[in-house]
């Protein structure tokens, strides 16, 4: 994945030059920054190069906050033809959805359970929308357990299903709240109760399927 923004003039010529990289797969924005507000995404200028990175055979990363996921669905909507990947379970609050802590209207960062579950809810259902496990670990809060992340895993594989989530490490980011390694054991412990057939998927196969790294 390679850092680019959709809308911006240029955009389409910068993009070219990677279109024939087979390493390069797609197109990261981080949209939870104060130059881009809600509904950044929706703009003209933005669809339009987002559904160009569809016809040249890459992806976009869905990385906003997450009670902007509703524009992530309009967006998702325009482009059918372009692959996504919500980053960070769609930057959820795990204490939010786990139901110890409330939204807080004042944080740009919070959200209510309800909406984040209903939005990502509908971007799983939208078929060319795939869920990176990952991020969520960062917000933990002292004391934290795999049962502190749980709830906001399960709703994604839930609603992503077993081939379209992929795993993430959000490395070195996720030290904010606890090591890779933390990282990994909570999620192998959450998952440990699926089919071995879908774990394997998540941890690895479905990420070198989508990306074309079999």
């Amino acid at each position: 994945m390679i850092g680019g923004s959709p809308g911006e003039e240029g955009f389409r010529a910068y993009i070219d030059r990677f279109k024939d990289e087979d390493a390069i797969k797609g197109v990261r924005q981080v949209l939870h920054v104060p130059n881009a507000g809600p509904g950044h995404c929706l703009q003209e200028s933005f669809v339009r190069d987002v559904q160009y990175l569809g016809e040249i055979g890459m992806s976009f990363d869905l990385c906003l906050r997450p009670g902007e996921l509703g524009a992530a669905v309009g967006l998702v909507d325009q482009c059918p033809g372009t692959r996504f990947i919500v980053d960070h379970c769609g930057n959820a609050d795990p204490q939010i959805v786990n139901g110890a802590a409330e939204h807080d209207p004042a944080n740009p960062f919070s959200h209510t359970k309800e909406q984040w579950q209903g939005d990502i809810a509908a971007l799983g259902a939208r078929e060319h929308v795939v869920c990176k496990v990952s991020g969520i670990i960062a917000r933990v809060p002292a004391g934290w357990s795999a049962d502190t992340l749980a709830p906001t895993v399960n709703h994604c594989l839930d609603s992503f299903g077993p081939d379209r989530v992929v795993f993430g490490g959000d490395w070195p980011v996720c030290n904010f709240g606890a090591s890779l390694r933390a990282w990994v054991a909570a999620l192998r412990e959450i998952v440990s109760g699926r089919p071995e057939e879908e774990q394997a998927k998540l941890l690895a196969g479905n990420a070198e399927r989508l990306y074309g790294l079999e």
